[in-house]
């Protein structure tokens, strides 16, 4: 039995540089699971989100780059799962606004970054929306619309991100039941909730996290300052010899989230219960995570030295997510109303034969010894050619196919286009006939 392909979509903003804590709990977890079977998974940088929290140019620019280098690096085959900046999207942008436009208000009032912010605004005695920009408060459609526009079917995130899948879900089914006349345009996308995932302490025992400046670099630094950050990590004050509680020791939680197995992780476990310096503990971790990252960061290097293999990667990514996003878009545009002006509309009691006279229309023939098919427009001009076929029964069946699945069939098919005819049009001359099948 085949196994059924689902979609995973990760998203990652742009606002700063990651660490170790990043890796540990997100990049390195997202990779390996991009690699299961069944699986098709989209990563994203989130940089039209970074614009919500910062406005500092320089630094939105600069951690596009970090970020991208960082996932690269670490292993994410560009190949096997499609890779691509936010902002390369316009169709995302676009649905956006369609999705405003079913929102409520009183949702986006009850999400938790906007009610944070009025909050603090509140308590301070100042206007509840003083500071409060029209980014953060429609923060969750924006991210609604990063996923529903792949139709992801499962999303991993923190617990704080929960409500929004939630609010996600619940848009899109409002879509549905305006716009979707029977059929489910959009996938309910599902939060995924990764409790096994480690989430690394910082220097301080606290969660790992720039706000707490407690972070260990990832790459920044390099080997030098890989060690410099582990000697800085807060020990107890028992000396050589004497014997250390590894269950008290943050130390011991970074180190069991390198460690190769649970025999390696016992081992330094029963070590430091039998008296090992915390300083030679300290140069066991440096060793465990050089080990891992060195490597990396080397690749990591390459990549800064060479940002246009980045861009170029990310391009390619581009063009894969909008092969999936532009036809799916003009779908979208079509159910809410947003059609080309290609013919009247029949009224409902006109004859069949009216009705399909203002239709585009497929027509199969036969030419020297091979089976063709065409799409026209309602007036004659031909929109669609395809290749030459050996059977008539496999035109006829990419003929159904294009009409039922519109231009969502477009990939992969023997077709050619004519040299005055738009994809635009083509797609949306698919779409009429897909709604004509309603």
């Amino acid at each position: 039995m085949a196994t059924k392909t689902e979609r995973v979509l990760t998203g990652i903003t742009t606002t700063g540089t990651p660490h170790l804590g990043n890796y540990v709990g997100a990049i390195r977890p997202a990779i390996a699971a991009s690699r299961a079977p069944g699986v098709e998974s989209f990563f994203f940088l989130a940089d039209y989100h970074a614009l919500i929290k910062c406005d500092d140019p320089a630094r939105i620019e600069r951690s596009r780059l970090e970020i991208a280098a960082t996932w690269l690096a670490a292993g994410l085959d560009t190949q096997r799962v499609t890779f691509y900046r936010q902002s390369d999207i316009p169709e995302i942008t676009e649905l956006t606004w369609l999705l405003t436009c079913v929102t409520a208000k009183g949702q986006m009032n009850r999400a938790h970054a906007y009610k944070a912010a009025t909050d603090v605004n509140a308590a301070a005695g100042e206007d509840i929306d003083a500071g409060v920009t029209m980014g953060l408060y429609c923060y969750p459609i924006l991210m609604a619309a990063d996923i529903l526009m792949f139709n992801a079917h499962r999303v991993p995130v923190g617990r704080d991100q929960v409500q929004h899948i939630e609010m996600a879900r619940d848009v899109a089914q409002r879509f549905n039941h305006l716009f979707g006349a029977g059929r489910e345009l959009f996938v309910l996308p599902q939060a995924e909730i990764e409790e096994a995932v480690a989430t690394l302490p910082g220097l301080d025992g606290r969660k790992m996290s720039k706000s707490y400046d407690n972070t260990i670099p990832l790459f920044e630094g390099g080997e030098k300052g890989l060690k410099e950050a582990v000697a800085r990590i807060v020990t107890d004050s028992r000396l050589p010899g004497e014997p250390k509680d590894p269950d008290s020791s943050h130390l011991v939680t970074i180190f069991e989230a390198f460690a190769a197995d649970d025999a390696a992780r016992q081992a330094f476990r029963d070590e430091l219960r039998t008296g090992l310096a915390w300083g030679e503990a300290k140069q066991r971790l440096v060793a465990l995570i050089e080990g891992e990252l060195g490597p990396l960061r080397a690749r990591y290097a390459e990549l800064m030295a060479h940002p246009e293999r980045i861009e170029e990667a990310l391009q390619e990514g581009a063009r894969k997510a909008r092969a999936v996003a532009t036809p799916f878009l003009a779908e979208l545009r079509h159910a809410v109303g947003l059609r080309p002006m290609v013919a009247v509309a029949a009224p409902a009691k006109a004859k069949a034969a009216t009705a399909k006279a203002v239709l585009p229309d497929f027509k199969q023939y036969r030419e020297g010894g091979a089976f063709f098919f065409k799409l026209t427009s309602p007036q004659g001009a031909v929109l669609l050619q395809s290749t030459p076929m050996a059977e008539g029964r496999e035109a006829g069946a990419w003929v159904k196919r294009l009409k039922t699945e519109g231009a969502a069939a477009l990939e992969g098919a023997p077709v050619q286009w004519d040299a005055s005819a738009e994809r635009a049009q083509v797609e949306a001359a698919l779409a009429t006939l897909v709604a004509a099948q309603d």
